[in-house]
């Protein structure tokens, strides 16, 4: 990559030539290649797979791919939903609907057919129309409703809400967003402040999901940051430029893998968010290093190339880390973590590519124009002859050393407390914003028929022999008798016209609470553990728990089994590569496991907003609940590479002074004035990217972007630049020890050469008096002894 990079200073009409040919390249192949983005994913080995592959191969109709059910929902504040006005409307809105050309049919609550009215829905959580199983051809007598009568009706027993069962058309699972959209503005449209109109069904789950138009807040922020640092106008948007062009490309790959592997519909939004965060701060600490060698009085092309020499290669080893520790979701072997990983390393890809190809020839072919159209305060050059501030700081934290350590580790601990409520789920349509059709379809079901209708388990089971109806209704019975259920539908076999052939039947259970209630998680673990084992022994059928609840508990119980593993190998790889950097045994361990405590703040802070709605107003959070299965690892995966951006680009610059001086307390000190103020920076820019996505309507995104704006500002200004250097200033020297056979045997990777260290070395300002002697206490008379590190 280096030679690339080089290359690229030295050819750079050809660089940027050969760049914009590759984007036209991947946007091409992009549009030729592309299949959609698919949010299904399986789990290997759990009920809730099991369920589902008996499923599609005893009930086709239940997993065909080409349609999908879902329901439309009408209420009434007052009166009766069956009044002859209302039933006219319901009529008005479902002829309209019916236009649309994905509409298979659209079934009045008030003209259901005979043999369907009370069949179970087990298709689909969250849709309310009747199990095509049990639909046409039924025997005569045939009641599948069992206790679940009151769910199944098209019409609430206070007769207020009503719901129309639809069928879409989808392929391979998929339906026509511009459709969809198409049918919620029909149902906007139709209500008043008297009838209400809504939707259920996941189908519908990410018509509402566009993403957020906020990214234009990170980038003005990062424009003001940048505009401070460098004092230009071209210099300050040269990053963003590369930034957004890397991240363009990075998208449109994504696009094109999506003909691969199953990639979910919001790992766009959630690859921007990273690569757009990950792309400016690579280009920043380019452009820095370029300013300094420019400023140290080097001509523009040979200061490119010091830039890339250097700079150049901590970004490259930065992006590394970050896509590796994505890679590292890998061994969790879920398709759909998966695609989330490979979105997300396909952008950080190119977004490292931009910093280290397109940006290294754009600053090679403007020269000093870089930094031309200076801003007021640029426009004198600034001495500070008592050190800047990140000098005096370095000092003042090494007099303080063991206070801090402490306060900081209190501090992220007590942050962090609150992970040890975490409960894991995934966001319901309660979490909607209020007034969509998905809010109000969620609010009129809960309202009409309970609140258990919106997270019902589907339990499939293999009868013992067939035509075995018998031991069937034996566990129809055990599951409608059990605590903290509202309901449970009797046995729907696969051979509804000939039940003595059937070989299998699927119940539905109706929980007596919410999606996200604790109680029905627990109801899960009493139907495994409590009532369907007794019946499998006393009949031999056997049965798994199956349904959108059953399957988010069952992933989350994946990701636990893994975790221990994919953090064995992140971390471990992460300690090994900062051994080799750094040539240390601690250094690496110390950054390593200081991203731990910054990734349990991180969550603490993600409960306590969104579990326990501590300030959800402040960021407009509409409804608090479980935290999504994938949120934790995946944060993890992407904090640790950010934060090991840092550790690299703080302590590299430590590592230097030390390899030159010897001197422990200098290179502290000195590595804080050198690289401070630029991860400060760096850290700003990429949580004001994160926290702008907070603005969107996607739950899910918006946790990912409270999440990883707070960790990385803790991470950045908490660990960084206080934990880290405080305990390196306490262990003193021996922080980089090495051994002398590790020593032997571990490649030597130089940042910088003796001439470039000197050209740098030498405009650090550092605190008079202190440039060339250890440090002892900041707050000590001249001539004193020198400060004791206990």
């Amino acid at each position: 990559m280096g030679f690339l990079s080089r290359w690229a200073v030295l050819n750079p009409k050809k660089a940027i030539g050969i760049w914009l040919l590759l984007m036209v390249i991947v946007f091409g192949l992009s549009a030729q290649l592309k299949a959609g983005f698919n949010d299904s994913f399986s789990l290997p080995n759990t009920p809730s797979t099991k369920a589902q592959e008996i499923l599609a191969k005893d009930f086709p109709s239940q997993a065909d791919t080409n349609t999908s059910s879902a329901t439309i929902v009408f209420g009434v504040k007052e009166g009766s939903i069956a009044s002859k006005a209302n039933v006219a409307k319901i009529n008005a809105v479902l002829a309209k609907v019916r236009k649309n050309k994905s509409i298979i049919s659209a079934t009045s609550p008030f003209e259901a057919p005979a043999g369907q009215a009370g069949a179970p829905q087990s298709r689909q959580a969250g849709s309310t129309g009747p199990t095509r199983a049990a639909s046409g051809g039924a025997p005569t007598g045939f009641n599948p409703a069992g206790t679940a009568g009151a769910f199944l009706s098209p019409v609430s027993k206070d007769g207020t809400v009503a719901k129309a069962a639809v069928v879409i058309k989808t392929d391979d699972g998929k339906a026509n967003k511009e459709d969809l959209k198409s049918i919620f503005a029909t149902i906007t449209k139709a209500n008043t402040a008297t009838f209400e109109v809504g939707a259920s069904g996941r189908v519908f789950d990410f018509v509402q999901g566009d993403p957020p138009k906020s990214e234009g807040i990170g980038i003005v922020v990062a424009l003001v940051i940048m505009a401070l640092m460098f004092g230009a106008v071209v210099a300050a948007g040269l990053p963003i430029i590369t930034a957004v062009f890397g991240l363009s490309t990075g998208l449109a790959a994504v696009t094109m893998f999506t003909g691969f592997a199953d990639i979910p519909t919001f790992a766009p939004t959630l690859a921007s968010l990273i690569g757009l965060g990950v792309g400016i701060d690579y280009s920043l600490f380019v452009i820095n290093r370029f300013k300094v060698a420019i400023d140290s009085g080097r001509e523009p092309r040979a200061a490119a190339i010091e830039s890339v020499n250097t700079s150049g290669r901590a970004v490259l080893f930065a992006g590394t880390t970050v896509i590796v520790a994505l890679a590292g979701l890998f061994v969790l072997g879920i398709g759909f973590v998966n695609g989330l990983a490979i979105a997300s390393m396909l952008t950080v890809l190119f977004v490292m590519l931009s910093a280290l190809w397109l940006l290294p020839a754009l600053i090679s072919q403007f020269g000093r124009k870089t930094f031309a159209l200076k801003l007021p305060w640029a426009r004198t050059v600034k001495v500070h002859p008592k050190g800047t501030l990140f000098a005096r700081y370095g000092q003042w934290i090494q007099g303080r050393s063991i206070l801090l350590v402490v306060g900081s580790l209190v501090a992220m601990v007590v942050i962090a407390i609150p992970t040890l409520s975490l409960q894991q789920g995934f966001a319901d349509a309660g979490g909607k914003k209020p007034g969509t059709p998905s809010r109000i379809g969620y609010d009129l079901l809960a309202r009409g028929f309970g609140s258990g209708i919106g997270s019902p388990y589907i339990v499939v089971a293999t009868l013992p022999k067939a035509g075995d109806l018998a031991s069937a209704a034996k566990l129809a019975t055990a599951l409608q008798k059990a605590d903290d259920v509202a309901g449970a539908t009797n046995a729907v076999p696969n051979n509804v016209k000939n039940p003595k052939k059937a070989t299998s039947v699927i119940y539905t259970v109706f929980p007596n609470s919410s999606p996200q209630s604790e109680e029905t998680a627990k109801l899960l673990d009493t139907l495994r553990e409590d009532v369907i084992p007794p019946v499998e022994q006393k009949t031999g059928i056997k049965a798994y728990v199956g349904g959108a609840k059953a399957t988010v508990t069952d992933f989350g119980s994946v990701l636990s089994d893994a975790l221990p593993l994919f953090l064995v190998i992140v971390i471990g790889l992460g300690i090994v590569a900062l051994g080799i950097l750094f040539r240390s045994i601690l250094v690496p361990v110390i950054g390593a496991l200081a991203s731990l405590l910054s990734f349990g703040a991180a969550l603490g802070v993600s409960v306590a907003i969104f579990q326990w709605g501590w300030f959800k107003d402040a960021f407009a959070i509409e409804a608090t609940g479980p935290i999504a299965p994938f949120v934790p690892v995946f944060l993890f995966a992407i904090l640790f590479g950010l934060s090991m951006d840092y550790q690299v680009f703080l302590v590299s610059r430590m590592q230097e002074e030390w390899a030159h001086s010897k001197d422990h307390a200098r290179s502290i000190r000195r590595g804080m004035a050198g690289s401070g103020r630029v991860v400060a920076a760096a850290a700003a820019i990429m949580a004001s990217v994160f926290f702008g996505f907070i603005l969107g309507d996607d739950a899910t995104i918006k946790l990912f972007g409270l999440s990883l704006g707070v960790a990385v500002l803790l991470d950045a200004f908490v660990v960084r630049l206080i934990l880290v250097p405080s305990l390196m200033s306490l262990i003193g020297q021996s922080v980089w020890w090495l051994p002398a056979w590790l020593d032997r045997i571990i490649p030597h990777l130089v940042i910088e050469t003796e001439e470039e260290f000197e050209a740098e070395s030498a405009l650090i300002e550092d605190v008079p008096g202190l440039i060339d002697t250890p440090v002892g206490d900041p707050l000590e008379p001249e001539g004193s002894e020198p400060f004791s590190k206990s």
